[in-house]
């Protein structure tokens, strides 16, 4: 008997610090279903970090040399006391962290929000080193670039523009990866080809675009870590903060999403011929839930047990997707985008 061919998907996959790990658990999940092939797969911040880093181990192992690639990245990761630190400081973290809650519980006030306004990373000169670095270097880039195996599409943000740059192929390197996780509050920006670039969140988290080309699959599964729905209105300083930045770093990707209802709705209405656009169907595992409870201080704070606690959750919501809707892959859209734009 014939063994059926795998059903291909490309993946998109959001940043935000930390809770990357969450995706770590997704795709460690997707990696144990030999039924699925990653065809592309588009990453901003730590969604790009962790594209990159499963895509050197699959060269180099296949989907177990994929797993441990993911594995060995988050516990470089997890060396990282806080991001916002350089990493000279780091063996002081744990102080600075006590002083941190210790002026949130104090404070009517943002200590974050107030020390935006008056804390730069360019203030510590040469002595600033992106604690990413050693990180991303420790990859094989000839793996990550390399032709075979998932496309990558790897977004930042041009700081003159605003717009999005989408790094491919050769052009993703140590410095793109670390641009597309540069948050400006934290990191000095990263400079490529005489531009300067910021956080790819802001323009795209992630890029659903570059999935679109004629031979890559109609099926993309976002992995969403920024909660899309969060009940109630925050009041204190910190649950505000929190919310502006979710809103902020999901806009982007709604405004894609909201494209591709637009163009399904004109193909099922006959309003644009069919085959003239692709009909993207949609997926998504995500856990809101969980991701609720968090705040801006875990996106920065890689702990081991914030990782573990992250991992177990992601490959948990993939367990769950897949039993609810693995069937529809290849088939039908299981993120029903009528009622996310009701």
């Amino acid at each position: 008997m014939t063994k059926a061919q795998p059903t291909r998907i490309n993946l998109a996959l959001q940043g935000g610090g930390a809770h990357g790990a969450f995706t770590w658990g997704v795709l460690d999940r997707l990696l144990e279903e030999d039924n699925i092939e990653i065809a592309a797969i588009s990453g901003t911040s730590a969604g790009a970090l962790n594209a990159a880093a499963l895509k050197a181990g699959m060269i180099s192992g296949g989907r177990k040399g994929a797993m441990a690639s993911l594995a060995k990245l988050w516990r470089d990761v997890a060396r990282v006391s806080d991001l916002r630190i350089p990493e000279w400081m780091q063996p002081m973290v744990p102080g600075f962290e006590a002083l941190g809650q210790f002026a949130m519980s104090m404070s009517p006030f943002s200590p974050a929000g107030m020390a935006a306004q008056v804390y730069t990373p360019y203030a510590w000169g040469p002595m600033w080193r992106n604690p990413l670095e050693r990180i991303v270097r420790r990859l094989d880039f000839s793996q990550v670039c390399a032709n075979e195996g998932p496309r990558l599409f790897i977004g930042a943000t041009r700081v003159d523009t605003g717009r999005i740059r989408i790094f491919s192929g050769d052009e993703i390197t140590p410095k793109a990866l670390m641009a597309s996780a540069c948050l400006p509050t934290v990191f000095q920006a990263v400079e490529i080809d005489g531009h300067a670039y910021w956080d790819g969140g802001y323009a795209g988290n992630p890029a659903m675009f570059p999935l679109y080309q004629p031979d890559l699959p109609d099926d993309v599964l976002i992995v969403s870590i920024n909660p899309m729905l969060r009940e109630g209105v925050p009041k204190t300083p910190i649950d505000i903060q929190n919310r502006v930045n979710e809103i902020s770093f999901n806009s982007a990707l709604l405004g894609e999403l909201r494209a591709v209802h637009f163009v399904r709705r004109l193909l099922r209405d006959g309003r644009l011929e069919s085959g003239t656009m692709k009909a993207i169907r949609t997926h998504l595992v995500s856990d809101d839930a969980l991701m609720t409870e968090m705040t801006g201080a875990t996106k920065m704070s890689p702990t081991p047990t914030l990782i573990a606690r992250l991992r177990a959750a992601g490959h948990a919501a993939t367990d769950g997707f897949l039993e609810a809707h693995g069937k529809k892959l290849g088939h039908e859209a299981s993120f029903d985008l009528r009622t996310l734009f009701g």
